[in-house]
């Protein structure tokens, strides 16, 4: 089996900036390829990697839909059949690494259908990897549901602030809850100025039990990657937050 990495934290913490650096970092080690499941309804993961994203299990869920209203859907060919064929065409393959995107249906209700997808598209493509990443919406629904057959590694990211380190240990509670039991578990916190913590996010830490990774320092070029629609995970390996982000890395194994 792989070794499973899921990456959660709330929205704007730069949960996806750090999940991009990881995969960069995995790639680079060359222990083997990397599976990249992005799990998110409103996926932006391939812009922090600089990859092409040209279909979605969301989209490819739809056009099946539309194809089965309009009785286009190829004769002779069981539905089922399909169904995986029009689905294999979601995977895409880099150079370093090979990428499911979840993405979002355009038809109204939940995305059960497309849960449900990505899961069995999960569990046919996982043996063939050394590592598999998926990153999250800000909650724990695709862990919950099994996405991935079980979690070695999960990554809570937080921001410096009081209201984000609280944010994750709600998840974390979630997680145990769940007994979803992953093999280990642990806070980074991202953007603290100067890559030092204030006493009073310290405090907080303390408070609810977390155990913390590490600290990823500000960084003005993952900002103005942001800003400039550049891919961050291709910054120099010299970038004050890469340099963090491997140091936490081997620091618990990976």
């Amino acid at each position: 089996m792989p070794h499973t990495i899921a990456v959660a934290g709330k929205g704007g913490v730069g949960k996806t900036t750090t999940c991009g650096m990881l995969i960069d970092y995995l790639c680079k080690k060359k222990n083997g390829p990397v599976l990249v499941v992005d799990a998110d309804a409103n996926s932006n993961l391939n812009e922090v990697l600089g990859v092409e994203v040209e279909t979605s299990l969301g989209q490819i869920r739809e056009e099946m839909a539309q194809a089965e209203l309009k009785g286009t859907i190829p004769s002779g060919i069981p539905k089922a059949a399909y169904a995986e064929m029009k689905f294999s065409q979601a995977l895409i393959e880099d150079d370093d690494f090979d990428m499911l995107v979840m993405g979002r249906t355009q038809g109204k209700g939940c995305y059960c259908y497309v849960n449900g997808v990505l899961q069995s598209q999960v569990a046919k493509y996982v043996p063939n990897y050394s590592y598999v990443v998926m990153d999250n919406e800000a909650g724990l629904e695709h862990i919950a549901r099994g996405t991935l057959p079980h979690v070695d590694t999960m990554l809570l990211i937080s921001d410096c602030s009081r209201r984000g380190v609280q944010a994750v240990a709600r998840v974390a509670e979630m997680v145990k809850e769940m007994n979803l039991n992953p093999g280990q578990m642990g806070l980074i916190i991202n953007r603290a100025p100067g890559g030092k913590l204030d006493d009073g996010v310290k405090v907080e830490i303390e408070k609810h039990g977390l155990k913390l990774f590490g600290v990823l320092p500000q960084d003005e070029a993952v900002y103005r990657c942001d800003c400039d629609g550049e891919p961050s995970a291709k910054l120099p390996e010299n970038d004050p937050m890469k340099v963090a982000l491997k140091g936490i890395m081997q620091s618990i194994g990976l």
